[in-house]
């Protein structure tokens, strides 16, 4: 969606001396930013697969939920601290390109609902260690929002390819 006001805002952004510098680069910069970019969604996905796949039992069922969440939790906080950094930095290099891509803006819609689903999972499990495995609806909502965050961390690799496209 391309509306006067966010050409206004990458325009603005593009104008800005570290734009300029990020598109200027000399080619090593935009490489290295992109390559921590693709290197924390690949530990975001490879953690957020483990949860998910211990939730459908398909992983890791010999240990319990929590441990597998506490296990993969603090990479996949540490992985979006980098692909916040590092996407940030590629917005500010090109934000036309993102900002105003369709393809990014589902990319983002995606990215929103993985982390409600992730921050969902989490504040059920603060609670109660065995939180999602207390009652049979309980374990059935944790099964469906496994598959639906699966779907999305997908849907969010696709759509960062598909960005370069659009």
């Amino acid at each position: 969606m391309r509306t006067p006001g966010l050409m206004e805002l990458c325009a603005s952004i593009e104008g800005t001396s570290i734009s300029n510098w990020i598109q200027s680069d000399s080619g090593w910069f935009v490489p290295a930013v992109q390559s921590i970019h693709i290197l924390s969604i690949s530990a975001i996905l490879i953690g957020s697969a483990m949860i998910n796949l211990r939730i459908l039992g398909i992983a890791s069922s010999d240990h319990s939920l929590y441990f597998v969440f506490r296990r993969f939790s603090p990479i996949i906080l540490m992985s979006l601290v980098l692909l916040l950094l590092s996407g940030v930095l590629m917005i500010i290099g090109e934000p036309a390109r993102s900002l105003a891509n369709s393809a990014f803006q589902f990319k983002m819609l995606c990215l929103i609902g993985a982390l409600i689903i992730l921050w969902f999972v989490s504040k059920g499990l603060s609670r109660d260690e065995q939180y999602w495995q207390r009652s049979a609806s309980r374990t059935a909502n944790s099964k469906a929002l496994a598959i639906i965050s699966m779907i999305l961390w997908v849907s969010i690799v696709f759509a960062g390819r598909w960005i370069a496209y659009v």
